[in-house]
């Protein structure tokens, strides 16, 4: 291969995180054996690098993967702590290492070529797509499946960031309960625009990922990250004397009304959350980034052009956009908001609200949990920035500001997240 002959494959994935792992994975899954692939990314992946955290039907593709799962979890505000039983769902947590030794296998299997360099040029003809590579190299494809971080195609009506750290903490003695997860735990600090709240995933009675996380516009530096996961422990009783940090993750992931183009040209598909596989309200990808290499390994093979369907119903990116205003103007509190979810709904439909997995009726009765007034004021408000919207020229988006890393003293530090889909995208 030169500068002058192309490598001419069916398939070129760009990018090799969760999506492109999860997609390869799926392409053997599905028995897809007759088409010439490539892989184009500069870093091999390998070793717990981040956290994915979903939830789901017990599944036999995923479940041997899992570190743990819990069918009851927690949802904690200033007032209350409500345990919500899942049935017939459960949270599961799945980290890195087994997602990219299965994604490895896969690859092998598949007889893909590896390019260790970054793409670094794009050009679809509408017949073929041209990608050159970082180390002067090119690549023919038919299709070109791209999970690179991108920016929107223009700046949202509201954006915010879901930005996070999580200590994993060894503990010396028993200390954590494994039967439950904490989903949401608001007794944080508010932030003055935003909203904060603490997260437990334990893997067993004395190790667990525990986290700060903020939906806001802004980072924190990194002895602010660390001041606000010191209060999070403190306010959870443990005791840091008897405390190890084994693991530092940090992430960043958009929470934006923007649109993200699934298909920017007729031959480039985009994955994970540069297709819209994240939820504008929430930061979850992961079960729309594993729908979508799921639907895209079936398309392939049979024969079909590898375009997976919307990560989202379009109503419910209306509504995600309708409640980011909302919390963004102030019109609802975030502590206030997510408590009457799951107080006035079964925990089963809130969760299958937040995957986009629910009717309209049930819908209409997850809206009308909410505060009516503040939300139909949101509701006109993004109704009118529409219109404006329209009139004006487009804006371009901000960058997506890439993560705070930091370490604790006594830690081994992860690394940053390299785009794709974030230390943890949920």
């Amino acid at each position: 291969m030169t500068d002058s002959a192309p490598l001419d494959v069916d398939l070129a994935l760009l990018g090799g995180g969760g999506a492109a792992s999860l997609l390869l994975a799926a392409l053997d899954r599905h028995g897809v054996r007759d088409l010439r692939i490539a892989i184009v990314d500069p870093v091999r992946r390998r070793g717990q690098d981040r956290t994915w955290a979903f939830w789901g039907h017990p599944d036999s593709d995923l479940d041997p993967l899992l570190s743990a799962s819990w069918q009851q979890v927690e949802v904690a505000t200033a007032a209350r702590r409500r345990v919500l039983d899942l049935t017939p769902l459960r949270y599961a947590m799945l980290r890195s290492g087994p997602v990219y030794d299965r994604a490895a296998d896969a690859e092998r299997r598949l007889d893909a070529t590896r390019i260790v360099a970054p793409a670094e040029t794009v050009r679809d003809d509408g017949a073929r797509v041209l990608v050159g590579t970082g180390d002067g190299r090119s690549v023919r494809a038919g299709w070109v499946l791209d999970s690179r971080p991108r920016p929107p195609a223009r700046a949202g009506r509201t954006t915010w960031l879901q930005h996070f750290r999580g200590w994993w903490l060894e503990a010396d003695r028993p200390v954590f309960d494994p039967t439950r997860a904490v989903l949401m735990d608001f007794r944080t600090p508010q932030p003055p625009r935003g909203v904060s709240f603490g997260y437990v995933l334990p893997v067993s009675d004395r190790y667990a990922l525990v986290e700060y996380t903020e939906f806001s516009p802004d980072l924190l530096t990194d002895a602010g990250y660390d001041a606000a996961l010191a209060g999070y422990r403190d306010l959870l009783g443990l005791d840091p004397a008897g405390l190890r940090v084994r693991e530092v993750e940090n992430g960043v992931i958009p929470m934006t009304d923007a649109p993200f183009p699934a298909r920017p040209t007729p031959r480039v598909v985009r994955l994970g959350t540069a297709g819209g596989a994240t939820r504008p309200s929430t930061g979850f990808t992961f079960s729309a980034m594993y729908r979508q290499a799921d639907q895209v390994a079936r398309a392939l093979a049979v024969g079909r052009a590898p375009v997976p369907a919307p990560a989202y119903p379009s109503r419910h990116r209306w509504m995600d956009a309708v409640a980011l205003r909302a919390l963004d103007r102030g019109g609802v509190g975030g502590p206030d908001f997510f408590d009457r979810l799951f107080d006035r709904n079964p925990a089963e439909r809130v969760l299958r609200f937040l995957d986009g997995g629910t009717t309209a009726a049930e819908e209409v009765a997850i809206m009308n949990s909410t505060r009516l007034v503040p939300m139909i004021a949101a509701t006109a408000g993004d109704a009118v920035h529409r219109v404006r919207d329209r009139l004006r020229p487009t804006r371009p988006a901000p960058a997506i500001p890439p993560a705070v890393v930091g370490s604790a003293p006594t830690a081994r530090r992860a690394g940053p997240p390299s785009g794709e889909d974030d230390v943890r995208a949920r």
